[in-house]
């Protein structure tokens, strides 16, 4: 397919390139730069004891991880509550360099009463998520560590019937918070037929619980050939392995890594004898920076989320959202125009407020001043009538103040008279 004649093409079409242009190299760039940089990863492996978690973690990484441990005396006395530990290492290979971390938890469910026994893992994964969220909100981000785990292998007892409390319980309170990989350990412990019974009764209590375990992602764009080992590894799931760092010799001559019976030899890395092969192929060959995106994209950004959301911070919707910009502009001219409605209301409301305002001081004056003029208008009455009597008296010739009793009898008695 061309490009368009004006050199554009159509929106959300693939188009092939006429000439090399490099862009192709670009996997290349970051291979270079991985290996440059090399990688981390984090495990953790959960179960009580005996079920061969550190030979496994050994024979995964072809390391020696773990020190070869010693039986504790029977007087000796054990912890009572889950310990976290965890170990690091540098590992090389062709040329790769990988820093391996392997959280362990001993005392997981070796106790009689093993209630709550799963809360210091999960405050461990927690205090890892929070120590990652401090680490962004720094001010400089040039150097982040991350010490999240990215995969927990839980080890199951290989009893035949279903899934413990203790396990359902475990995994319900962890799958939203780390990776889950169920893994039954020793499994050279039971038939292939127990072994496959076994499985689906696991299978279904995770269904029936709604326990989301990690799944090898698959991609259209792989080859058959991936997509066919992806699919053997889902259907392998929960894995059922044998650990052993120990080489021993086969009938045939072959010296292999496994466990030597009376009746035969188990070997680790032989797909007929055991899972172990596409445990580690999915672990660490295949899906490695599947399980550290997830853990990123999915878990800690869950986790982040609740987080920042209980602390009050509140999440602008409309950031990073994609608009067209006619449609952007045609939408802020209408905020723009419904401020200007509203600035206008509010300014007839205060005209209308400011007018009857004013019309109640008039009509307050109003009323003042009629009362005032009734008052004069009142008083002006009075004295019109005081001086209309006051001139009937002066046309009659009566005195302007009327006499007092008393006085003028006694004055004609003394014989005196106002007249000459």
């Amino acid at each position: 397919m061309s490009l368009a004649a004006n050199g554009s093409a159509p929106a959300g079409r693939k188009q092939q390139m006429r000439g090399f242009v490099g862009f192709a190299n670009l996997p290349n760039q970051w291979h270079r730069r991985s290996v440059r940089k090399g990688f981390n990863f984090t495990a953790m492996v959960v179960g009580e004891s005996g079920l061969g978690k550190s030979t496994l973690v050994n024979t995964l990484f072809n390391h020696k991880l773990y020190p070869k441990k010693e039986v504790p005396a029977p007087h000796m006395e054990r912890p009572k509550t889950v310990a976290i530990e965890s170990i690091s290492a540098d590992i090389e290979e062709n040329g790769v360099r990988l820093k391996l971390t392997v959280v362990d938890t001993p005392g997981f469910a070796d106790f009689v009463n093993n209630d709550e026994s799963w809360k210091p893992i999960v405050d461990n994964i927690e205090s890892r998520f929070d120590a990652y969220l401090e680490q962004e909100n720094r001010v400089n981000r040039a150097k982040l560590t991350d010490n999240r785990v990215h995969a927990c292998l839980y080890f199951i007892q290989p009893s035949g019937h279903a899934l413990r409390p203790i396990d359902i319980e475990f995994m319900r309170r962890l799958h939203q918070k780390v990776n889950l990989i169920p893994v039954i350990a020793k499994s050279d412990t039971m038939t292939d037929e127990e072994i496959h019974l076994f499985k689906q009764r696991i299978l279904a209590d995770i269904a029936h619980h709604n326990i989301q375990i990690f799944y090898a992602p698959s991609y259209d764009v792989e080859d058959d050939e991936t997509l066919a080992e992806n699919e053997e590894i889902v259907r392998k799931i929960p894995f059922a392995v044998v650990g052993s760092d120990q080489q021993v010799d086969t009938i045939d001559g072959r010296r292999v890594r496994g466990r030597a019976y009376p009746w035969g030899v188990i070997e680790v890395d032989n797909e007929e004898h055991c899972d172990f092969v596409k445990l580690r192929q999915m672990l660490i060959r295949s899906h490695m920076e599947e399980l550290k995106e997830h853990t990123h994209n999915v878990l800690y950004e869950k986790y982040r989320s609740e987080k920042l959301v209980a602390m009050g911070v509140t999440q602008d919707h409309s950031v990073f959202k994609e608009v067209n910009p006619a449609a952007k502009m045609a939408e802020e001219r209408a905020l723009h125009d419904a401020k200007l409605a509203k600035m206008e209301n509010e300014m007839k409301l205060v005209f209308q407020q400011k007018v009857a305002e004013k019309e109640a001081k008039l009509k307050q004056s109003e009323e003042e001043l009629y009362a005032r003029h009734r008052e004069m208008r009142e008083a002006l009455d009075k004295q019109r009538l005081e001086l209309e009597d006051k001139k009937r008296r002066l046309e009659s010739g009566r005195p302007l103040t009327p006499e007092k009793g008393g006085y003028a009898q006694g004055s004609k008695k003394k014989g005196f008279s106002l007249r000459n």
